[in-house]
């Protein structure tokens, strides 16, 4: 046996006997099991930025309003609510009742204290976008003013938001993790270690944390509305796939995102194949170009790689149709509008394009992440290029410096994604292709168009949805002739579950699971 096989034969060992201290039996009775990748950095609903922190703080804590099923806005603490004609005024009149897991009950003097606290820059929170269309936010930013004054507390119950301008997704964004109430004594009396220690309202609390194996929350049975009828949840942070399956498989895991390299075993075993649930992610995988110098400042070399690549091949071929093919950057899920007219795959246009453009054997630096299954799509892309007379590099980067680098507008092509932080076309457009969000804050290509900034301001300002659409239908449309990207796919994501699992919901953005739907039947 040679030395490779010896060695993977001791790692699988390993993985073995660590598993066989790992039994069911350690699970903990009428609790719901799931696999973390990663450790949370924080559950302070001010300094989340990412979808794990998000996954499990919507356990803990409660907006004014959240996301149904279908992610239309439905009360949450509020129990409704007016928006005024010019829609620059917002009034929530609060259910009566709500609790704190200290027991104290929400008034809308909470929701002003944490929105002030999420804006203050001693809190140094990195979601202050959230909130800063509200009246008043900059100078309270700033330090110009004591008092956020779009924010009033009209009684115990009563609360009104005004805002600078009108803007119709407003609602959406009161749906996330940073506009979660929090109580002032709880934040005071735990200070920085409130990220560790949340006091919420929401429908669980947390009883332990141990950083990098496992959160385990408790359902509270005094929760305002649906009681979970699980006891609580068990988030273990496992960072390897392979040890995550096989957790599962032995039945340690009751839910599992399912990794794509098990996709076609999982898809195709005559055990778990009836447990996968999917649903369509709302997303956008891309190829982004820098086009803000040579050579993909030229659009008509954009445009041949567009050209050059054919993404319907790749899609159902080495993707295993995971997904289905982006007409644009905004997802079909969100689209409320006639899709673009697509670049089709034409090898011999692309190569006439880049003839006559003089850019046969151009160099082109191809930035990377050093995830596999996007090492191996980069690779198909740069035969794709290399076949119409580019000279495609690949370089490849772990997660933090690739990151860095595309803020800095190192790469002259690169590929990512973009998850919706709110289910509305707005998020995919004014981010990613309004010129005053070029570098970190989403504009990562450097793409400005002064059409496309006029188009999706006043979009943004309209309250009627149908007139709205119109809009942003003629923004995408001149987005995808300018070709910034080439828009390749929107993810669909698999989820597998266990028998003993009923009445699981897959939702599509993060804050939308509370964690009170799903059962949990005894083996």
């Amino acid at each position: 046996m040679g030395s490779k096989n010896i060695a993977r034969l001791i790692s699988l060992l390993s993985i073995f006997l660590f598993l066989t201290a790992c039994q069911v039996s350690n699970r903990m009775d009428g609790y719901l099991y799931y696999r973390l990748s990663a450790n949370p950095t924080t559950l302070d609903p001010a300094l989340i930025v990412d979808v794990t922190g998000g996954t499990v703080s919507a356990k803990l804590f409660n907006g004014l309003v959240r996301l149904d099923k279908d992610m239309n806005i439905m009360p949450d603490l509020a129990e409704r609510w007016t928006i005024s004609p010019d829609g620059l005024s917002y009034r929530f009149i609060l259910k009566k009742g709500v609790r704190f897991s200290n027991g104290r009950e929400v008034k809308a003097g909470d929701f002003k204290y944490s929105f002030e606290r999420v804006l203050s820059r001693k809190t140094r929170s990195p979601n202050t976008w959230v909130l800063d269309r509200i009246e008043g936010a900059r100078d309270f930013m700033k330090g110009l003013s004591p008092d956020l004054r779009g924010v009033k507390v009209l009684d115990d119950y009563n609360l009104e938001i005004r805002l600078e301008k009108a803007f119709s997704p407003f609602l959406y964004l009161l749906t996330m993790t940073a506009a979660y109430v929090v109580p002032e004594e709880e934040v005071n009396r735990w200070g920085p270690d409130f990220s560790s220690h949340p006091v919420g309202s929401g429908p669980f609390v947390l009883k332990d944390w141990l950083p990098n194996r496992e959160l385990i929350l408790v359902r509270r049975d005094d929760y305002f509305e649906k009681r979970a009828s699980i006891k609580g949840i068990v988030y273990r942070i496992i960072p390897e796939d392979l040890t995550a399956i096989t957790e599962f498989e032995i039945g340690n895991i009751d839910i599992l995102s399912l990794p794509a390299s098990e996709y076609r075993r999982f898809s195709t075993d005559r055990l778990w194949k009836g447990q996968i649930r999917a649903f369509n992610g709302i997303n956008t995988y891309y190829a982004g170009f820098n086009c803000s110098r040579i050579p993909f400042d030229n659009p008509e070399l954009r445009r041949a790689v567009s050209l050059a690549i054919d993404r319907e091949k790749v899609l159902h071929t080495y993707y295993e149709g995971r997904g289905r093919p982006a007409m644009g950057p905004v997802p079909d899920t969100l689209r409320r509008w006639s899709p673009p007219e697509p670049y089709s795959y034409n090898p011999d246009r692309a190569r006439s394009i880049i003839e006559r453009e003089g850019l046969k054997g151009q160099v082109i630096n191809f930035y990377v992440t050093a995830d596999q299954e996007v090492v191996d799509i980069a690779e198909i892309i740069q035969s794709y290029l290399r076949a119409v007379g580019l000279d495609v590099r690949i370089r490849q980067l772990e997660w933090s410096a690739f990151k860095e680098a595309i803020n800095r507008g190192e790469p002259d092509m690169f590929w990512l994604s973009w998850w919706a932080d709110y289910p509305d076309p707005e998020n995919f457009l004014f981010p990613l292709f309004h010129s005053s969000n070029i570098g970190p804050a989403g504009n990562r290509t450097r793409y400005s168009n002064k059409k496309v900034d006029e188009l999706i301001e006043v979009a943004g300002h309209i309250s009627d949805n149908q007139a709205r659409w119109r809009y942003y239908e003629e923004a995408e449309r001149i987005i995808v002739q300018d070709a910034p990207w080439v828009f390749f796919w929107h993810k669909t994501d698999y989820i597998v579950i266990q028998p003993r699992v009923r009445d699981f919901i897959p939702y599509p953005v993060y804050s939308m699971d509370k964690g009170t739907d799903t059962v949990l039947q005894p083996d």
